[in-house]
């Protein structure tokens, strides 16, 4: 991980272009959103396969792709993929707590990428690509430390290692900058374009406990 003192300067502004509503929700990407909704950070690999997958949970009121974790203010793409941001490719995910849960949004994150790979998803290589989770309030929290701990066991018994995601409250990790527009909802705008992201056999038992309860295993049917 690049250091502070040798991360490229950025720019003070933010970058242009960038289009106001999430195309496929019809939603504002910056806000304002509705009273209530919750925002939480995750970020898998590439981030249009991430944004996919997280526009498509019932509740999600808005989604938006951009870069986080690092030191490098309102970054563009190129300078990411260097690796001299610090940044991780990451996935805004606004959503209605009525209608969804920081639980179920994590199960579909578990599932759909191998979280034991440092610094990498697939081909995908470098720091720009490490799996991440950014939360936003203490319920976000809870959700993060029951869920992978439960999806630490099934990993176990699946014969993978330790989880290496960084898990850490958004405030301590700094601001989500958008990326450019034609990095937002990219797999809806090129439906044929590159995705890695899918199930990965695995599930994540959510919702047999509490949050502040670790699941019960015995609940847990094998993978097919």
């Amino acid at each position: 991980m690049v250091s502070r003192d040798n991360a490229l300067p950025g720019r003070p502004t933010p970058l242009p272009g960038i289009a106001d509503s999430n195309v496929v929700l019809g939603s504002p990407m910056r806000g304002p959103w509705p009273d209530g909704t919750k925002v939480l950070y995750v970020a898998m690999g590439c981030f249009w396969g991430t944004e996919r997958i997280m526009w498509r949970i019932p509740g999600v009121v808005t989604t938006a792709a951009g870069y986080m974790g690092g030191f490098t203010p309102n970054p563009t793409y190129d300078e990411t993929c260097t690796g001299r941001t610090g940044h991780t490719e990451t996935v805004l995910v606004a959503y209605d707590p009525q209608a969804t849960s920081a639980e179920l949004i994590l199960k579909q994150f578990w599932e759909n990428h191998d979280p034991t790979t440092a610094n990498r998803q697939g081909n995908d290589i470098g720091t720009q690509y490490r799996s991440a989770i950014y939360w936003t309030d203490d319920e976000q929290a809870q959700a993060v430390a029951s869920t992978s701990a439960a999806f630490q066991q099934v990993l176990h018994d699946n014969g993978f290692g330790d989880i290496s995601t960084e898990m850490r409250p958004a405030s301590e990790v700094g601001e989500f900058y958008y990326a450019e527009d034609y990095h937002q909802q990219y797999l809806h705008k090129n439906p044929g374009g590159y995705c890695n992201h899918g199930p990965n056999g695995m599930t994540c038992p959510v919702g047999i406990l509490r949050q502040d309860q670790l699941p019960s295993q015995q609940e847990i049917a094998p993978p097919a």
